[in-house]
């Protein structure tokens, strides 16, 4: 399938809250995020077409994260409110800026969305991950939803983003990571992730997955494919505020290149010389490292990564 159409991404809509100094009991600030919302933003941001699947709630919380999608030029066609409470993450950053999370998902809206059917016809790609694969009954929607977007042609892009605390039933989750990296023209992941979910590249490829890209935090990313590998290192020109929406900024800015390149479809990735994977990946750590240089998950925007744009608020 062409990759002139839009990504749809999937997945959770969360509060974080973040201290705004580094030490204990320190005030917080409430930042908009989630891996899937921040992966819809950074896309939207970089002026991909972009819609968001998810579950707001009606709380001010949920306002607000719908109007930061408006603002980023995401689509909300398919954004589905309730009445239950938003998502909380509360955060803690360490002395090298590198984030944990502790996460407030009881009852919350983001894990009780409803399967919406078809995607919009000129869906080019499902981006699905983190907290919506693990938490019931939310995770089984997204990952049937998934399936059905491989079997009709669709690019699925699937990042674990795995939050331990929250995995009650590891085998199963691992299970349904399984099933749908089989079917994904790309799976991103971490080196904490590849752990966890006890899969290496080779495991991925050989089950199917088209394309495995790791990161690897200040080592930079790289790509494992079925003709080899491609590494390139971290983008260091920025000092490092803190870390959170770093692997999502790289997914989105992967989605985002490979979009624009006409290249989200199996086999056209798999053609992708090794210079085109450097192009990506170099792309991918530039605007982490864009992300990284702001306090929260503020992806650039296009603009901003061009050198005319106004930073963002």
């Amino acid at each position: 399938m062409s990759s002139n159409g839009r990504v749809v991404v999937g997945g959770e809509a969360l509060v974080d809250l973040v201290p705004l100094e580094r030490q204990p009991l320190a005030p917080l600030a409430p930042r908009l995020g989630g891996g899937p919302y921040n992966v819809a933003v950074g896309l939207g941001r970089l002026e991909t077409p972009t819609t968001m699947l998810t579950r707001l709630s009606t709380d001010s919380f949920g306002d607000a994260l719908l109007a930061r999608l408006q603002d980023s030029g995401v689509d909300e066609a398919l954004v589905q409110r309730g009445e239950e409470p938003s998502t909380l993450a509360v955060v803690t950053i360490d002395e090298t800026g590198a984030a944990r999370y502790s996460f407030h998902v009881s009852g919350a809206a983001d894990r009780l969305v409803t399967d919406p059917g078809d995607l919009p016809a000129d869906t080019a790609a499902l981006a699905v991950g983190t907290l919506s694969l693990v938490l019931e009954p939310g995770a089984s929607v997204y990952a049937d939803l998934a399936r059905r977007a491989a079997e009709a042609g669709v690019f699925v892009s699937l990042d674990p983003n795995i939050r331990e605390a929250l995995v009650t039933d590891p085998d199963r989750v691992r299970a349904r990571l399984d099933a749908i990296a089989a079917v994904a023209g790309l799976v991103k992941l971490s080196d904490e992730d590849a752990r966890w979910w006890g899969r290496t590249p080779a495991d991925l490829l050989a089950a199917g997955a088209g394309a495995v890209v790791v990161t690897r935090g200040a080592d930079g990313l790289v790509v494992h494919t079925r003709d080899g590998e491609v590494a390139v290192g971290a983008d260091v020109s920025r000092p490092v505020v803190d870390t959170i929406g770093a692997g999502d900024s790289v997914h989105s800015a992967l989605l985002a290149h490979l979009h624009a390149a006409d290249l989200l479809d199996r086999a056209h990735l798999a053609a992708l010389d090794p210079d085109g994977w450097r192009d990506a990946l170099g792309f991918a750590a530039r605007v982490a490292g864009w992300t990284c240089s702001r306090a929260g998950a503020e992806p650039p925007t296009r603009a901003e990564l061009d050198g005319g744009g106004r930073p963002v608020d």
